[in-house]
């Protein structure tokens, strides 16, 4: 049988002022995170705005994959349709047919050919 000695009044002061001291050392440690939580370069501030960053970069991208997925589909046209080919000849480069006949409109020339009478 292991009898334990009574280690006395000294022993719990210094046991009373060591979990004192941790009790005032955690809450320093806990003040400590949560000003750098709040302020300093990687805060939470930082964090939010950051967060905003990434949503704002994830709408991007998904324009810029609709539209790839627009400018692949006009490829496959213009590799295997006819009738799309012919529309951008004729609209950028401006093709005719044999036969066809082609007006065209001078901005403008409506005031020019206004008759004008003077009495």
């Amino acid at each position: 049988m292991v009898i334990k000695q009574n280690r006395g009044r000294e022993w719990l002061e210094w046991q009373r002022r060591l979990f004192t001291l941790a009790q005032v050392g955690g809450v320093i440690g806990v003040l400590w995170l949560g000003v750098a939580l709040f302020s300093g370069e990687m805060g939470f501030p930082r964090y939010l705005a950051m967060r905003e960053y990434a949503k704002s970069l994830e709408q991007e991208l998904s324009v810029l994959r609709h539209e790839s997925l627009t400018l692949q589909q006009d490829i496959q046209r213009l590799q295997h349709d006819p009738a799309k080919i012919e529309q951008l000849a004729r609209e950028q480069l401006g093709y005719v047919r044999k036969g066809e006949t082609v007006y065209q409109f001078i901005p403008g020339s409506e005031k020019q050919q206004e008759p004008s009478s003077k009495p």
